[in-house]
């Protein structure tokens, strides 16, 4: 009878174990833009210089559809310097269908999210095996910084009418205002919708690939709703949410897209999904 030998392969390091796994989850971050052409080049560094010294698979997919500041412009050159296997460039509707990532990450273009925070998100979601992980700025150590007393009334707030404007040192006539929109959003929606999440107006998130497809085909809002929807959907389909506290940071360059139109398309939009869900 034949012997039989068995032969012990030398130990492998945990790095070697990461690398030779059958599968290792990739990352891919969709960066919506519209008039970035000033951010871009700093948020994709900071991505990139984040990714790498993490050790992290990743590809960052630039979503423009037609900035006409240049920003594709940038977008090309980038994809240049960092070679079309990190950097891809494509029209809104597209940008899922290039994602190549198990985990999809979607954040700001404009400097308020940074992706310092993209390992806690990670590290986060290994360890409660989360199918969403969600910046929060209302717990823990996070916050919103930068903004002035014009800014956070316009686009921060419990919706009421500010006869009194010019005594806070602007000539803009009355408009509908607020006190922190944000808080009052997710004040609002807190008591309306029960989602269990204390930041639903937030857009940086992890995503399992899967669950952000199932979300997209159920979400019927539009603009600065959508945001909240996806969670409370989430909730819905019994998905698991985790919390990281992150530092919002008012954008470097460039001016705000949200104001007076996309507070009453919120108001709208919540009293549609207390109707609904």
């Amino acid at each position: 009878m034949a012997s039989l030998e068995v032969r012990r392969s030398p130990p492998r390091s945990r790095r070697q174990l990461e690398v030779r796994s059958p599968r290792r989850d990739k990352y891919s971050v969709l960066l919506p833009t519209y008039n970035e052409r000033e951010n871009l080049p700093l948020i994709v560094w900071l991505l990139v210089k984040s990714f790498s010294e993490s050790g992290i698979n990743y590809e960052i997919i630039i979503i423009d559809d037609g900035s006409p500041d240049g920003t594709r412009d940038v977008a090309e050159q980038l994809e240049k310097i960092y070679g079309s296997d990190r950097i891809v460039r494509t029209a809104y509707i597209h940008g899922m269908k290039h994602a190549t990532g198990n985990y999809i990450i979607i954040m700001d273009a404009d400097l308020s999210h940074h992706p310092k925070f993209i390992p806690e998100f990670i590290r986060k979601q290994q360890e409660g095996n989360f199918d969403i992980v969600s910046g929060t700025r209302y717990k823990g150590n996070g916050g919103v910084y930068g903004w002035d007393l014009k800014r956070k009334i316009i686009s921060d707030g419990v919706l009421l009418c500010c006869p009194g404007w010019s005594l806070l040192g602007s000539s803009d006539p009355p408009i509908l205002a607020s006190w922190d929109y944000s808080r009052g959003a997710n004040f609002l929606t807190q008591i309306l919708l029960r989602p269990g999440a204390s930041d639903l107006t937030g857009s940086f998130r992890l995503y399992r690939k899967e669950v952000l497809e199932k979300l997209i085909e159920k979400c019927v809002s539009k603009g600065y709703v959508f945001q909240m929807e996806m969670i409370v959907r989430a909730r819905q389909l019994n998905y698991t949410i985790g919390e990281v506290p992150i530092s919002f940071v008012d954008r470097v360059y460039g001016e705000s897209k949200l104001g007076g139109n996309e507070i009453v398309s919120f108001l709208k939009g919540l009293l549609t999904l207390f109707a609904t869900t």
